[in-house]
């Protein structure tokens, strides 16, 4: 299938996040402030190293098509390159703050509602169309984070945060179309870094001169934070963000099992069951494409027979 490399590419970026509190926990002792610094400073340099060494002729073209548009698309395209870096940092910071200092299940709750949002936003903004059987879908996704939620409202808060920075960005990537991926990712992260970089001096920390600390944040940033993203605007060149915002959900429920069989953090019955109506929601959503993709492919009965 066609599309079948995209839902790859948004199946392993999305795995991969879902072990993010492997690698992170083990700074909750620094601030996530300065985690965030580091992670994008990190970011920034590896990108800019790869585009200078490998990517000069993807970075010129880039540069000329930029030029070539009318003076309003032009705009259009900047605004949703600087937005998209903003959003990234707003997601970035609060996604460490919460889980180092709140909860793992916090945050996987944030991107359980994060797909809604996206899903929402997109039929909002882009116009993008779901059948009655991807809306209920969507609804038994918003049951599940509200069962979820009961608890403690405060998580269903912090979730809504994470979860609209992201899903902003995944809608506003959606329609940045026509260029190369890496050099956009390159700008984005390379924007934040120097969005953060004058507020370094007044709050960072000490420089951590401890080598796990170097080691985790150089994991985080290329493992946790290059590559996933690529992949997952990789993603967005073949399926809409409804699509790649649902299959998002993969993220958090793998969040969840690490939360509970790592990190034990007390799982109730509500809690299992809502993740339960969750993964439920994710496979019908997608159930829609695979089985219309398979009737495509089966050979048309009254033609066989005539042959």
């Amino acid at each position: 299938m066609k599309t079948a490399k995209y839902y790859l590419a948004a199946i392993f970026a999305y795995a991969v996040w879902g072990f993010f509190s492997l690698v992170l926990k083990p700074l909750s002792a620094y601030s996530s402030v300065d985690i965030l610094f580091y992670r994008i400073f990190s970011c920034a340099i590896l990108m800019l190293l790869i585009t200078t060494l490998f990517k000069r002729t993807e970075l010129v073209k880039t540069f000329s098509n930029i030029k070539a548009l009318p003076s309003k698309e032009r705009r259009n395209m900047l605004l949703l390159n600087i937005g998209g870096s903003i959003f990234l940092n707003i997601n970035w910071f609060s996604f460490i703050y919460v889980l180092n200092h709140v909860s793992i299940k916090a945050t996987s709750l944030a991107y359980l509602v994060c797909p809604i949002i996206t899903t929402l936003l997109a039929y909002r903004l882009l116009h993008e169309k779901l059948n009655k059987v991807q809306w209920t879908a969507v609804g038994l996704s918003i049951f599940g984070c509200l069962m979820l939620s009961y608890a403690n409202i405060m998580d269903m808060v912090y979730g809504i945060v994470i979860g609209f920075s992201y899903a902003a960005y995944l809608v506003s990537q959606r329609k940045n179309t026509g260029f190369d991926k890496f050099i956009l990712l390159t700008f984005h992260i390379s924007l934040s870094a120097l969005m953060l970089l004058p507020f370094y001096p007044a709050y960072s920390g000490p420089v951590p001169t401890e080598k796990l600390f170097w080691l985790l944040i150089e994991l985080i940033a290329v493992g946790f934070t290059v590559i996933p993203l690529f992949l997952n605007l990789y993603a967005l060149k073949g399926l809409n963000s409804s699509t790649v915002g649902m299959l998002l959900n993969i993220n958090p429920i793998i969040g969840f099992m690490i939360a509970a069989l790592v990190f034990h953090e007390p799982i109730s019955p509500l809690q299992m069951a809502a993740y339960s109506i969750i993964f439920i929601s994710v496979v019908v959503f997608n159930a829609h494409y695979l089985l219309m993709r398979k009737q495509k492919h089966l050979p048309d009965k009254n033609n066989s027979d005539l042959a």
